[in-house]
């Protein structure tokens, strides 16, 4: 090993920590070519959690030949001008790509298990989660439907906020991975309120917002129409902001989705609450898909992932972009430092 190679100690630099999602998506190919500009750790330490030998298979299927990784064993050898892996899956694992396998789930659970323990301890210092397959997952440790309800138990957070997250426009959703069917029903005045709390403390302290101003979606067409079409608005949705306001929360609304997003009024807020998962997420997907990230407001730690899936139909073909990947990094980072500011700031008033 070169002198060059050699891992270098900074108390200052923040640690990034991957979990590589499933072994036969796209999540290997987009965090290669993300972590090939190394001007990034100029910023971050990036450390991988998965397999070396993955890692080349999904290198050679893309063509990628001068792209390595450092091994290490923990965080704390981890050489700050390099990408680290610290390998966690067992040397027979298989890739078979753009399928969905037993092995690729328990090798997604092995990997975020890892990383989330570094994060419990202190190892690592925000997470970023590479896209996962909700039903191959499902084993004996992981039986939630996604990486948000996961985490929110991992960290004992009383409520947690999917929230999407570009340049210009950031949604969050008041139901998250729940049929649409039970929506209606798990739409109440005390649901709506917590995630209101979550969003305005989460644009203050991760965000650097002042006074924020957020928008809340209607749950019918039309917003309900005053009642005409539904009761939901006036029955729960109102009251929720009103009492969010008495709080000291800027919430407006209730407002219909398709003329707050068709009439470009969505800018004029700091961010918008959708009652729904596909009410929230398919308008914001449509206008930053490739620039997307998913965040989780509300847990004590930091954790970003991409706004999109395994795509395994594009799985090894060198076609995936990498953009919404990077900007999960970055934003993980940009919070994880606004958070230690505020906490400064709260301590230190004056």
């Amino acid at each position: 090993m070169e002198e060059r190679d050699k891992p270098k100690k900074s108390q200052n630099r923040i640690k990034v920590g991957i979990s590589q999602g499933d072994i036969n998506g796209i999540g290997y190919e987009i965090i290669i070519k993300s972590l090939m500009d190394n001007r990034i750790f100029e910023q971050f330490t990036p450390i991988l959690y998965g397999s070396s030998k993955v890692l080349t298979y999904h290198r050679k299927a893309i063509n990628v030949n001068n792209f390595s990784m450092y091994n290490i064993k923990t965080p704390a050898d981890a050489n700050l001008k390099r990408a680290n892996i610290i390998n966690c899956l067992d040397d027979d694992i298989r890739v078979e790509l753009g399928k969905s396998t037993t092995m690729a789930g328990e090798a997604s659970f092995q990997s975020l298990e890892r990383a989330t323990e570094d994060m419990k301890n202190g190892l690592i210092d925000v997470l970023v989660t590479a896209p996962i397959n909700k039903y191959n997952i499902q084993i004996e440790g992981f039986n939630f439907p996604g990486h948000t309800e996961y985490l929110k138990e991992k960290f004992g957070a009383d409520d947690v906020l999917m929230l999407l997250v570009s340049e210009n426009l950031r949604v969050g959703v008041v139901t998250g991975h729940v049929p649409l069917k039970d929506v209606s029903a798990a739409i109440t005045q005390k649901h709506i309120l917590n995630k209101l709390r979550i969003l305005h403390q989460s644009l203050i302290q991760d965000f650097v917002v002042t006074n924020p101003r957020i928008a809340v979606l209607g749950l019918n067409p039309h917003a309900g129409d005053k009642g005409l079409i539904g009761n939901e608005e006036q029955e729960i949705i109102i009251p929720a902001i009103d009492a969010a306001r008495e709080e000291g929360i800027m919430a407006l609304g209730p407002y219909a989705a398709d003329g707050l997003f068709g009439s470009e009024d969505f800018s004029k807020f700091d961010a918008i609450l959708a009652m729904y998962h596909d009410q929230g997420l398919a308008p914001f997907k449509a206008l930053a898909f490739s620039t997307g990230v998913n965040y989780t407001a509300g847990l004590p730690v930091v954790r970003t992932s991409p706004a999109h899936g395994t795509a395994f139909e594009i799985a090894g073909k060198g076609l995936a972009s990498e953009q919404s990947f990077r900007q999960a990094m970055f934003l993980a980072v940009d919070i994880f430092r606004n958070r230690k500011k505020y906490e400064e700031i709260s301590k230190n008033p004056l």
